[in-house]
């Protein structure tokens, strides 16, 4: 006897409810969470010499999430392509006050910092194009590595933040330097794809000398693995030999590769405000909810 033909449909369906069951569970224990504020400002350098890893969209939905929890957050955008000041819908335009008077001006950090229209927790530093030249101007100045940092801890003796974020720039110049220097964390996002690690052990020598020369505080205390699709053996390849590596760091959650995280910024929103529903933002969620859990570094 011939049996008929299965339905297409029929095949994806249990897969597809399987995901969609598992998402509403992982929500349902996401938005459950009370999380801990920590003791002292936690500060936070997102950093990765290689582009295109996740490094804005990081800063900004981990800062999201963290506002969405109750915390109050600082992001610094320290690009002078001002990406994350975007993400977060404040003004950056030419002129606007912005880090740039900061680090190479004496602006004190309360005058240029703009509160997020997406939560009355968030706040942003923004970056301006002035910044594009604040390299140059910065290799004559006295303290020049140090210059962000100072301004920061002014600021925090006035105001109460529960996590900062630094956005820097990809390349290893005196801007990433002042966020290094200016932190006690660094974070470092790496993609699911092919050369995941190149460039990895020379960011971490680079971590080295900061902590040897000019902040003995800093660590390394965060992996996020980004652009994740369970679909390849490749993402869980990488993954794993990540994970062999810094077994310590590398966080439990995992981004995963999505449309609605790549159209967020465009619309001046993290993928929280911009989608709440979506993988992405729970994906952020819940690394927020892991960094907040494994507390400071000891």
């Amino acid at each position: 006897m011939k049996h008929p033909e299965q339905d297409p449909s029929d095949v994806a369906a249990p897969p597809l409810l399987r995901e969609l069951t598992d998402m509403t569970r992982r929500r349902n224990i996401a938005e459950q969470q009370v999380l801990p504020l920590p003791s002292r400002t936690r500060i936070f350098t997102i950093s990765n010499q290689k582009g295109g890893v996740g490094k804005t969209t990081t800063v900004v939905n981990l800062a999201s999430a963290l506002a969405k929890y109750g915390a109050r957050v600082l992001v610094i955008d320290l690009d002078p392509q001002g990406n994350a000041s975007t993400a977060v819908g404040v003004e950056h335009r030419e002129g606007t006050p912005s880090v740039y008077d900061v680090v190479v001006g004496e602006t004190p950090m309360e005058d240029v910092v703009q509160q997020s229209p997406e939560s009355e927790s968030l706040f942003c530093v923004p970056a301006t194009i002035d910044l594009a030249g604040a390299e140059i101007e910065l290799v004559s100045m006295v303290a020049r590595e140090q210059r962000l940092g100072r301004a920061l801890q002014e600021y925090l003796e006035r105001a109460d933040f529960d996590y900062v974020f630094i956005d820097c720039p990809p390349s290893l110049g005196l801007l990433t330097i002042n966020a290094f220097v200016a932190a006690n964390e660094v974070l470092i996002p790496i993609q699911c794809e092919y050369y995941a690690l190149e460039g990895l052990s020379q960011l971490l020598k680079n971590i080295k000398l900061i902590e040897k020369h000019l902040n003995p505080k800093l660590k390394l205390s965060t992996i996020l693995l980004t652009m994740y699709d369970s679909r390849t053996n490749l993402a869980h390849q990488v993954a794993a030999d990540v994970r062999e590596h810094f077994p310590k760091e590398t966080l439990e959650a995992v981004i995963p590769r999505s449309v609605r995280i790549s159209e967020a910024p465009s619309y001046g929103q993290s993928v929280i405000a911009y989608d709440y529903g979506s993988s992405g933002s729970l994906a952020y969620l819940e690394a927020a909810v892991e960094i907040a859990r494994r507390g400071v570094p000891r």
